[in-house]
């Protein structure tokens, strides 16, 4: 019988420390439109945004990946008023090298729209909202839309994706962990 003191527990315990930490990070990078690229909608598919942000589950932790070719578009984010209005002027930030990340730091509403003249106006915009209790939340649509409130600026960067293998693999070494453990003590 092992001591709960001895190196080989103490080793055991900081494993499975490390390995449950791992486990508790499931940010994803949401390719925005899951399309090729971040552009107008076309005619068959005039919706796309709002069918998308419909149907992704959004996290505070998560990303939005806007593709696009730089020397074409951009993606700015706005307030709700200039979302609404398709306003292009002063933007709450900018992004405009082809592979914008847009990192969730805290919930609440987010507007994007294309930096574009025009694009805006043909549908390439994105409402994305989460609540406040920092669980999923889904995008509303176009007719949810909330009422003008305070926006705020936000970090991007890049924020690393946890695919499920990786997720799977880190429970099942855990609970191997936490049996050799258990099993030693």
């Amino acid at each position: 019988m092992l001591y709960v003191m001895s190196p080989k527990c103490l080793f055991f315990y900081t494993l499975q420390l490390l390995i449950l930490l791992q486990a508790k990070v499931f940010c994803f990078q949401h390719k925005v439109g899951d399309l090729s690229a971040w552009n107008i909608p076309t005619a068959a598919n005039p919706d796309v945004y709002i069918k998308w942000s419909n149907k992704t589950s959004f996290r505070v932790g998560d990303s939005l990946m806007f593709l696009y070719p730089p020397s074409q578009d951009s993606v700015i984010q706005v307030t709700p008023q200039s979302y609404k209005t398709c306003n292009l002027k002063d933007p709450i930030l900018f992004m405009n090298d082809g592979n914008s990340l847009f990192n969730i730091t805290q919930p609440g509403d987010f507007y994007f729209t294309s930096g574009e003249v025009g694009h805006c106006q043909k549908g390439q915009k994105l409402h994305i909202f989460l609540d406040g209790k920092g669980a999923i939340a889904y995008a509303p649509s176009e007719a949810e839309t909330a009422a003008d409130g305070p926006s705020y600026q936000q970090n991007f960067g890049s924020i690393p994706t946890a695919s499920a293998s990786s997720i799977r693999f880190s429970t099942v070494l855990g609970s191997l962990i936490v049996f050799a453990n258990w099993v030693l003590v």
